[in-house]
């Protein structure tokens, strides 16, 4: 009876194993594949099937870039970017860049709350008890309950995306053009194509997720002779959340964009995707993989905003503090909150447009963070001989240089015929 009983129990706790492994890297990179993630990369799959597969082969390695120069700057300083950018930059320009990650993060705020929503609706609840129910359940969670057991449970959630793994293999596409959309770049100099391009990096290379990930490592205390471990699992975050979006891209081509359905409008027509392997539960595997990956970034992404906010600035933080002892720091995480969840219950809000836009956005902000922590990993005097080595100086200012570029051939493409 022993030994039966151990067989039966061993795969669930390899399982529990797993997820209480999982550390910062793999954590704030699958955060990366919350709702505006699945939203981004349905559309991109949807509107030009396997065409864009190239780009997230690019934008992996540029991604794994940026992650290891946010961990090496971290685990070699013991210091958080917030921390750094103000002791290297002044107060001036910390103010730029926490105003750009304010106003960045407050959108995918919205944006996760609005994934809630349509989430809830998928499953027959009304996003007016969705919406304030999961509020209220993230900041109790966060501010009063144990975060670190819920984290867990909303990530398990969002693996549920994994049915796109499947789904794109049950579908059968045509493996030679997805072999093809992956190996042959292939562009075009229209707006709306411009700003799907910026917003699928932005909604994989999202300035959050540097923050988050520096604030944990900082948090757990990672010594410089760990790095090697971290770096390890950071990257397997990587794979991980590129791999995701590399086959919900593949999925939606298979299934959306060969029906003639180019243009998402409602989570009901990005569940179709699943529908290989879901059938008529296609739309419940889609609510609950939204729903996990909505409430994972909706408890992380307002939590390293206001925590980077108040390390930039040196005001008391942590949950560990009272209410008196750090009002700024509960009151902007609240206020976060508050604000996404009031605006994602706007009646008629235009969900995947508000995604599309909303990761523009990051898009367009993040070279400023990419350039200072360009600088920051250059700098001998912080990192010693681990400044970054010429491949990383390459491809972090490519990143930054091909975002610029893209904005201001989007600005311009109205009046200019590519």
């Amino acid at each position: 009876m022993k030994t039966a009983f151990r067989f039966t129990r061993r795969p669930y706790r390899r399982f529990a194993m797993f997820f209480a492994m999982l550390g910062p890297g793999v954590v704030s990179a699958l955060a990366g594949d919350d709702a505006g993630g699945i939203a981004m990369y349905s559309i991109v799959g949807a509107r030009y099937g396997y065409q864009l597969l190239w780009t997230m082969v690019i934008i992996t390695i540029l991604l794994a870039v940026v992650q290891e120069m946010t961990l090496r700057l971290s685990v070699v300083t013991g210091k958080g970017l917030s921390d750094l950018i103000r002791e290297e930059f002044g107060v001036k320009a910390t103010a730029v860049a926490m105003l750009t990650l304010l106003v960045a993060n407050t959108a995918v705020t919205i944006s996760e709350f609005v994934g809630i929503a349509a989430a809830g609706e998928l499953l027959g609840v009304s996003r007016w008890v969705a919406v304030p129910l999961s509020a209220l359940l993230v900041w109790f969670i966060v501010v009063r309950g144990n975060y670190k057991r819920a984290e867990r449970i909303f990530l398990a959630l969002g693996f549920v995306l994994f049915a796109y793994v499947f789904s794109a293999f049950v579908v059968q596409p045509n493996w030679g053009e997805v072999a093809r959309g992956t190996l042959v770049p292939s562009l075009q100099f229209d707006s709306k194509f411009l700003l799907v391009l910026i917003a699928l990096i932005g909604t994989t290379i999202s300035p959050y997720m540097q923050f988050t990930l520096s604030a944990a490592i900082v948090d757990k205390g990672v010594a410089p002779s760990a790095y090697r471990n971290a770096l390890i699992e950071t990257l397997l975050g990587v794979i991980l959340s590129c791999a995701f979006a590399y086959f919900i891209i593949v999925a939606t081509g298979a299934t959306l964009h060969a029906r003639g359905i180019y243009e998402i409008e409602s989570a009901e027509q990005a569940a179709l995707a699943l529908a290989p392997i879901g059938g008529a539960l296609a739309e419940f595997l889609f609510a609950i993989g939204l729903l996990g990956a909505s409430l994972l970034a909706a408890s992380i992404l307002p939590l390293s905003t206001t925590f980077a906010i108040c390390q930039a600035f040196g005001w008391e933080r942590g949950l560990n503090q009272s209410w008196e002892d750090a009002p700024i720091f509960y009151g902007i995480y609240t206020a976060l909150i508050v604000i996404g969840a009031l605006i994602a219950l706007i009646p008629g809000v235009p969900l995947f447009l508000i995604f599309l836009l909303v990761y523009d956005l990051n898009g367009i902000l993040l070279p400023i963070l990419l350039i200072m922590m360009l600088r920051l990993a250059n700098d001998k005097r912080l990192l010693g001989a681990r400044v970054n080595g010429r491949l990383a100086n390459f491809l972090g200012g490519s990143t930054a240089v091909i975002l610029i570029v893209l904005t201001v051939m989007l600005v311009v493409s109205p009046w200019v015929n590519f």
